[in-house]
């Protein structure tokens, strides 16, 4: 159906008759839904803010930062190498 209506460049109306009849009807059960769908390309391609660089530019080296402090306190657990492992103090 849509290669007969793409090879036709657009003068096959049968393909767009049901396409506009298939988004009518979700129209309906969308409005019941309490769905807002999108119309336009304005409406369906959301633009996003993007964050100021002071706002977000250190968030990865406060997490390093703190997994390198954790790190450092589970190898402090194995550093004892006064135990013989024999349970011999």
């Amino acid at each position: 159906m849509y290669r007969k209506w793409k090879e036709s460049k657009g003068k096959d109306q049968e393909y767009t008759d049901i396409i506009r009849k298939q988004v009518l009807g979700t129209k309906v059960d969308a409005e019941r839904d309490g769905v807002k769908v999108p119309t336009t390309l304005a409406e369906y391609c959301v633009k996003t803010k993007t964050p100021a660089p002071d706002e977000g530019s250190d968030l990865f080296y406060d997490d390093y930062y703190e997994d390198d402090e954790m790190d450092d306190e589970v190898e402090s657990c194995y550093g004892d190498d006064d135990d013989s492992g024999n349970e011999e103090s």
